[in-house]
């Protein structure tokens, strides 16, 4: 009777935060699909582009096929759009560039 009884107690309770949890990570998600602007103010200071072909302008020059699908950094999330490193909580381009960008290491 006393396993029934704390078997419900616990089920009760887990039951009863399950909507507090998906809100919490609804907007976790939420929160990481924001599209990085090139005014931003850290996207301004590293020189980033949703265009790799508009970069390189900041005194660092972009290299041909340098891109942010290409760079290291880049995790791809959705169709032409990812999530960086550099820019937490942020989507960037798959086009895009910044004066961060490191090719991804030969395996």
């Amino acid at each position: 009777m006393q396993q029934r009884r704390s078997f419900l107690k616990h089920s009760a309770l887990g039951l009863g935060a399950l909507p507090v949890a998906n809100l919490l990570g609804s907007a976790a998600w939420a929160a990481g699909e924001v599209e990085l602007t090139e005014d931003d103010p850290m996207a301004v200071a590293l020189g980033y582009k949703h265009v790799a072909e508009e970069g390189g302008d900041a005194g660092i020059p972009r290299t041909e096929n340098s891109f942010c699908d290409n760079c290291a950094q880049y995790v791809a999330t959705q169709e032409s759009w990812g999530t960086c490193n550099i820019f937490p909580g942020k989507l960037v381009a798959a086009k895009g560039w910044c004066n961060v960008w490191v090719p991804i290491p030969a395996s």
